[in-house]
């Protein structure tokens, strides 16, 4: 068997990539606790442990935790209670994510209803 090609080798190094699936995705952020975070490459990790494989690829990862958050709000719109918590997810250092619906804004306001601190203008969120 041939080894991957030396350029995606440089970018997401050696061993075994997970490209996850986005129910793997949705069912790993379910797990997440009221009051926790969790950063995206801590979500990797996870699913790439989970799946016996050494790391998850970061670009499909972060495609499915923003289709897994526009559900989620689509189905708050709906009416339901019970959702996803997508905005448990942040970036490295707890910066809230960019392209989430609402942004930064709408993340923060989960998070602090959650109890967590939220400096809303460098857009962080304290990692506990």
């Amino acid at each position: 068997m041939e080894g991957a090609p030396a350029a995606k080798v440089k970018r997401v190094g050696e061993g075994t990539l997970l490209i996850p699936h986005p129910t793997n995705v949705d069912a790993e952020i379910r797990k997440i606790r009221r009051g926790k975070i969790i950063t995206q490459a801590e979500l990797r990790e996870r699913l790439a442990r989970a799946a016996g494989a050494d790391k998850a690829c970061p670009i499909t990862t972060g495609m499915f935790v923003r289709i897994v958050a526009e559900a989620a709000e689509e189905t708050l719109r709906a009416g339901k209670a019970r959702v996803t918590p997508y905005w448990r997810v942040v970036g490295e250092g707890g910066r809230l994510m960019e392209k989430f619906p609402g942004g930064p804004a709408a993340q923060a306001g989960h998070l602090e209803a959650e109890g967590h601190t939220v400096d809303r203008s460098a857009r962080i969120c304290f990692l506990k």
